[in-house]
């Protein structure tokens, strides 16, 4: 029997070429479609999660601002991981790093550059559960001038050979000697904070790099601190007593805070973060489109496999007259279901395998089907073998229903019930189609606003140099030529202008101080304001194209610093400045010393466009961690900027020759600070298309449906003298009906769901009523053409062929 349902099954697929493709090119789609974003939302979801992962907690400060308390800085301070263990009996361990960014390690006299590192406790290995490939995590960052490689640093660094004991350099202010005590294996550890290599915290205390801030406990907060409690611990009312419990000499008004470690990735956006997070509700969405698109190819399947149920119909009866038992008919149709779906998901799969490599450089990812992926795919497999199971289940029971008395009459109907079931999936679909419209226009919209609006500096044809000098301290002759390197780069035809700085617009927040504590030119210090400030030259900000509300840019002078500072509006606002040129000329005073306000400019987003402005103070410093050069615009349109930056670079080495060397272009760096949002608006989009194209291939089979319901009507009111378009206003005019419902049902879902995805910006546009319209004008001039073919062919039918047998 199974031999021959499957011959039938088989042999049905075949004579119906077109339905057999389209049911199972939609169901295709879907299911490689729902994969592919899976994927992706689990790796996001992944974040730091490991054995014991739901113990471990991040502890960072909250500010006291605006009469309460708010989420400040993503750090807290040298002695918090200490502290709080020996008060809170709850926390068992806990685990400091510090981060030591850029790097330059030296083997055999080679630099290698581009390391990314932190300072960590011994009992890193405890608390993040990281056992290493080679070496003892129970000793190895047990002594001072300990460190432990990632394999891919150790491979480049060793080779294949053992590193464990190697000597390394680490170049920096001070050149010191390492000892290997560790390689761990980092290459598929999806983290929040991601390292190269560790060095043991114990070095913190005689490494000269860090001298001047040996002396710090309650007074610089620049410690990502983590702390693993016991099991079963009441995280929330431990996080209270965390809270309220104010450490022996400590006088901010600020107070420690615990987060869940597995939530730092989707949940946490605050300033100095380790890495660039993602986003929650971002994954949220995406996850929604991926069931969006799975559910709208079962919805499609069942519609069009009911539309040829009355093809089937006489099929049907003939079985049943001759014995077929209904349970048999059931089998038969499920039979056909399961060869559908089973030919649909292989395609699929096949799909997942060839796209996956496109898609993974389109999220700048490397997924793949590793055991774990795969373990963290099979939730998702039952509800895709649920979904399937009940698709292939309800044409089944609708075909196998049939009286054959009726239908070998001639008379087969199908229920009102039944008809409306599948009126309301397809204004499902249509509403929706028009939500995931509404999010790409909005997405897109979002986009361009971003990449439109004024910064308030002007980055065109502006490139940061640094490198790492390896041959000298950085003393006072290495600021000598590194004011060589200044005035030799001013010399040269293809540039415009010169400075330094320590960060720019587009710069992560690393790079800039946070403070508490400013006292006001009419005495009154503010201690509950967070504000920022960083050091640059004179010359940066005309570099830099920023505007002067008022004074000017500090005096150049030929000490390191002139106490001169330059505040932004937004500073001037804090500081309740009626007319901000009442501030030129007045002192305000941090850091324990006096500084004299030379100039306002006007506001400019220095962290991107995602966060409002900050109040800041530009402070006057020879800083050399940054060279900005602003290229000669014509000089470059007329020899090309290859050449430009090769000079540069030669101008570079020829002061420094033993250094390491890195430029780049601003303008790239600040808008690289929303790529996440243009890559989700990008996917929106793609996905959006899929999902409008499973969409229509439903109304594809429901219009095929409707004519062959409606084709005696069709008939008669031919013969009675309907024109073609008078029949093509009779079967389209239910499918507008079913766009202007569902647009109905799409509006406030999608103002909803669009709405809190752009609380996440600092800086959003406005879903304005023409996206509504277009989106659902758009689906209306879709739905029209999907189903205009299968009208105009009832309309321009003779209408012999369906009155023969009356």
């Amino acid at each position: 029997m199974f031999k021959l349902f499957l011959k039938i099954a088989t042999r049905y697929l075949l004579k119906n070429k077109l339905h057999s493709f389209i049911n199972i090119f939609g169901l295709a789609i879907g299911i490689a479609s729902f994969v592919l974003i899976m994927l992706y939302v689990n790796y996001e979801q992944s974040y730091d999660k490991f054995e014991g992962s739901e113990n471990v907690y991040r502890v960072f400060m909250d500010y006291f601002e605006g009469g309460e308390y708010v989420p400040g800085d993503a750090n807290a301070y040298i002695v918090s991981g200490p502290t709080l263990k020996e008060e809170f009996p709850e926390i068992e361990r806990f685990v400091r790093f510090r981060r030591i960014r850029d790097l330059v390690v030296m083997h055999n006299n080679t630099p290698y550059d581009g390391i990314v590192g932190s300072l960590a406790d011994s009992e890193y290995f405890n608390v993040f559960d990281h056992a290493l490939v080679k070496g003892d995590e129970r000793t190895a960052l047990n002594e001072p001038y300990s460190v432990v490689l990632s394999t891919v640093i150790a491979q480049k660094l060793f080779g294949n050979g053992n590193p464990i004991g190697q000597s390394l350099k680490i170049a920096g202010d001070d050149t010191v000697t390492f000892t290997v005590t560790g390689v761990m294996d980092n290459t598929n550890r999806n983290t929040h904070i991601k390292n190269d290599l560790l060095v043991s915290f114990k070095t913190f205390y005689t490494w000269k790099i860090f001298e001047n801030d040996w002396k710090y406990t309650w007074n610089q907060n620049e410690y990502y601190t983590y702390i693993k409690v016991a099991p079963n611990t009441d995280a929330e009312l431990l996080n209270q007593k965390i809270m309220a419990f104010v450490p022996e000499g400590f006088e901010f008004k600020e107070r420690h805070h615990m987060e869940p470690v597995e939530d730092i990735h989707l949940h946490s956006n605050k300033p100095y973060e380790a890495e660039a997070n993602g986003s929650a509700s971002s994954v949220k969405l995406l996850a929604i489109i991926a069931f969006i698109t799975l559910v709208l190819s079962w919805i499609n399947y069942m519609n069009l496999s009911t539309s040829k149920s009355l093809e089937r119909a006489k099929e049907i009866g003939i079985r049943k007259v001759v014995g077929a038992k209904r349970p048999q008919l059931i089998w038969q149709f499920l039979l056909e279901s399961t060869l559908i779906n089973a030919i649909a998901v292989i395609l699929a799969i096949i799909a997942v395998y060839i796209l996956l490599p496109s898609f993974n450089r389109f999220i700048e990812q490397n997924l793949g089907f590793s055991s774990v992926e795969l373990k963290s795919l099979l939730p998702y497999f039952v509800v895709l073998v649920a979904g399937v199971t009940l698709a292939a289940f309800y044409p089944a029971f609708v075909l196998s229903k049939y009286n054959p008395t009726k239908v070998l009459k001639g008379k087969v109907q199908t229920s009102k019930n039944s008809l409306n079931f599948r009126k309301g999936l397809i204004v499902c679909q249509f509403a929706a189609t028009i939500v995931l419209l509404v999010g790409t226009f909005v997405a897109n919209k979002q986009i361009r606003y971003l990449k439109n609006q004024p910064i308030g500096a002007n980055l065109n044809q502006v490139i940061a140099l640094n490198g790492q000098v390896l041959d000298r301290a950085y003393d006072s002759i290495f600021y000598k030529d590194f004011d060589v390197l200044l005035e030799e780069l001013k010399r040269n035809p293809y540039v415009a202008d010169v400075s330094s700085a320590r960060t720019y617009p587009g710069d992560n927040f690393s790079n800039m101080n946070s403070n508490l504590g400013l006292t006001f030119p009419d005495g009154h210090t503010d201690e509950t304001h967070i504000w920022y400030n960083y050091g640059a030259r004179p010359e940066y900000f005309n570099l830099m194209g920023m505007n002067f509300v008022a004074g000017d840019a500090f005096l150049q002078t030929a000490e390191k610093w002139s106490h001169n500072v330059v505040i932004n509006e937004e500073m001037a606002r804090f500081m309740d400045a009626e007319d901000v040129k009442d501030l030129i000329g007045k002192t305000i005073k941090f850091w324990g010393q006096d500084w004299t306000v030379s100039g306002v400019v006007e506001d400019y987003n220095h962290l991107g466009m995602k966060s409002a402005v900050v109040p800041t103070i530009i402070r006057h410093d020879r800083n050399t961690q940054n060279v900005l050069v602003k290229l000669d615009k014509k000089a470059i349109t007329m020899a090309g900027a290859d050449k430009a930056l090769d000079q540069l670079e030669r101008i570079w080495h020829q002061v420094f020759p033993v250094s390491t060397y890195n430029y780049t272009f601003l303008d790239q760096k600040f808008e690289a600070l929303f790529n996440e949002d243009r890559k989700f608006a990008k996917a929106f989009q793609i996905f959006t298309i899929l999902a409008i194209l499973i969409a229509s291939l439903g109304l594809f089979g429901l219009t095929s449906y409707t004519c062959i319901q409606r084709k005696k009507e069709i008939g008669v009111r031919k013969v009675n003298g309907a024109t073609i378009t008078q029949i093509l206003k009779l079967l389209n005019q239910d499918f507008v009906k079913w766009v202007g419902l569902a647009f109905i049902v799409a509006i406030p879902i999608s103002w909803f769901g669009m709405h809190k995805w752009l609380e996440g910006f600092a800086y959003k546009t406005t879903m304005s009523w023409w996206i509504f319209a277009l989106a659902g004008f758009t689906v209306l001039c879709i739905a029209l053409l999907t189903v205009s073919w299968q009208s105009f062919k009832a309309a321009i039918a003779n209408p012999v062929e369906s009155l023969r047998d009356e």
